[in-house]
């Protein structure tokens, strides 16, 4: 399989990534942040925090409104959660309103703004298509572990008073940039200052809407008010807030640069599954069971259930999960099965310029190989939609896009038996089955589909092996293996 070439996209990524503040430049010390980087924040490893796991909530499928929200389960923050699933429930309910066209997609990701012993910050980043184009909102959602309460960004601050003088400060700082931005559209209201999140140096940065005091075309629009001039407009929460994002300096996590993607992927072995070989589809009946989305959940329950059967099993992981739980994928690659690329962030790739498709894809690799130690060999666009540019971009990865021929409808179908008959009803030999491992439906379901078609002498194999020694093509779509040549 031909090796990664990432010269051109790569170079994008960087670009776009530097453009959504999620790094930071290495070779610059703490006070020597140009003014356009001290917007930037430090985000935490999200696979550094003890008993982290992730929520998805998925909506649509390969037409209509898609809908597709990852947050974080923090151990020990039950509030947090709760309200976490009450900022993502009004994106998903208000997505729905009105007469949405076909190609509309609502698409939630997050980060994780600071965490320590007393505070934890989620970072959301709600982006929706309506046809013509994405628009980002953002939100920062904070737990005080101290006072056992989550909160929105605005308790951050003292009070009102503190709320109608940070929005005065950051007019002031609004207005001395060299963009084109709207300085009295800045009103002292929780819309306004519902993203605060602290930077390496303490100075309290303030996140907008695309749209909100600008033209969409400018992207992340954002201040960083200095650290002296918001001391006396904290909470007490506010302040351990603060300490946590600056004593996390050394700590942080950011978006891979083009460096680090190369050298994350170079020279490692391509994924492949240890057992691949022992069956010869081409004698045998074979399926390939595939799960999307995860890891979620239900993924290990999942795992010991496929272990049970002695069936392999192949994992399209989105990367903010992978980054957020790597010793599950690590887990699925020592037991036998194969570990795939499923995008950083579930976005549909078809609506998405190439730089940020070449985002998508190589972030994903990253993370993946990271977790696993192996290169991923294969990508499943989300929705399964792709394009001229989604097959270019997949094809200067050397990954072949892999679709399916049997759809569990476990997303819209959460009656495990129902879903089992349906798979077992039109599985055939070369068979790609698409199933969900954020659903526990699937997890549910897998029993009886293993059972039912073990019986019938069906083998479970990873995707490449359904194809044997005449291989998978990169940048070319499969949505099924070829039947074996004799039936035993």
């Amino acid at each position: 399989m031909p090796k990664a070439r990432l010269a051109g996209g790569i170079a994008l990524v960087t670009a776009t990534v530097i453009g959504c503040g999620a790094v930071t430049t290495p070779s610059l010390s703490a006070k020597e942040l140009l003014p356009s980087q001290s917007t930037l924040i430090d985000y935490v490893d999200p696979s550094t925090v003890p008993g982290l796991s992730t929520e998805t909530v998925t909506e649509g499928d390969g037409g209509g409104r898609r809908v597709h929200a990852v947050y974080p389960v923090v151990d020990g923050a039950p509030r947090l959660t709760e309200k976490l699933r009450a900022v993502v429930g009004g994106h998903t309910d208000r997505s729905g309103e009105g007469a949405a066209p076909p190609s509309s997609e609502l698409n939630v990701d997050w980060q994780l703004a600071a965490v320590s012993d007393q505070v934890v910050g989620v970072r959301l980043s709600v982006g929706e298509f309506t046809g013509t184009g994405w628009a980002t909102s953002r939100t920062t959602v904070w737990y005080d572990r101290v006072e056992k309460r989550a909160m929105d960004s605005t308790g951050l601050l003292k009070d009102s008073a503190a709320l109608t003088a940070l929005a005065a400060l950051t007019r002031v700082e609004l207005a001395g940039q060299k963009q084109v931005v709207d300085v009295d559209a800045v009103k002292a209201g929780e819309d306004f200052f519902d993203s605060l999140s602290f930077n390496r140096d303490g100075d309290l940065v303030v996140e907008f809407d695309d749209y909100q005091v600008a033209a969409g075309s400018l992207g992340r629009v954002a201040v960083a008010v200095p650290e002296e001039k918001v001391a006396g407009l904290l909470s007490p929460a506010g302040v351990r807030a603060r300490s946590a994002a600056v004593s996390a300096r050394k700590a942080q996590s950011q978006a891979p640069s083009a460096a680090e993607i190369e050298a994350a992927t170079a020279d490692r072995p391509e994924a492949r599954s240890p057992r691949a070989g022992t069956v010869d589809c081409t004698r045998i009946k074979c399926v390939a069971l595939t799960y999307d989305d995860g890891p979620g959940p239900g993924t290990g329950e999942l795992l010991d259930v496929l272990a049970e059967h002695g069936a392999r099993a192949t994992f399209f992981t989105v990367g903010t999960n992978a980054a957020a739980q790597p010793g599950l994928l690590l887990r699925m690659s020592r037991e036998g099965h194969l570990v795939a690329n499923h995008t950083w962030s579930h976005r549909d790739l078809g609506s998405l310029p190439t730089s940020k498709i070449a985002h998508q894809l190589g972030r994903a690799q990253e993370a993946i190989t990271r977790a696993t130690g192996q290169t991923p060999t294969l990508v499943r666009p989300p929705y399964g939609a792709v394009d001229e540019k989604v097959m270019e971009a997949a094809a200067e990865l050397g990954l072949p896009v892999v679709r399916w021929s049997v759809d569990a409808g476990d997303v819209k179908d959460h009656d495990a038996g129902s879903v089992a008959r349906r798979v077992v009803a039109a599985a055939e030999p070369g068979s790609i089955i698409l199933m969900h491992d954020v659903r526990s439906t699937a997890a549910a379901a897998t029993p009886e589909i293993l059972r039912t078609l073990t019986e019938r002498g069906y083998a479970f194999v990873t995707v490449p092996e359904l194809y044997g020694s005449a291989g998978m093509r990169p940048g070319k779509i499969h949505d099924s293996g070829p039947a074996p040549a004799t039936t035993p």
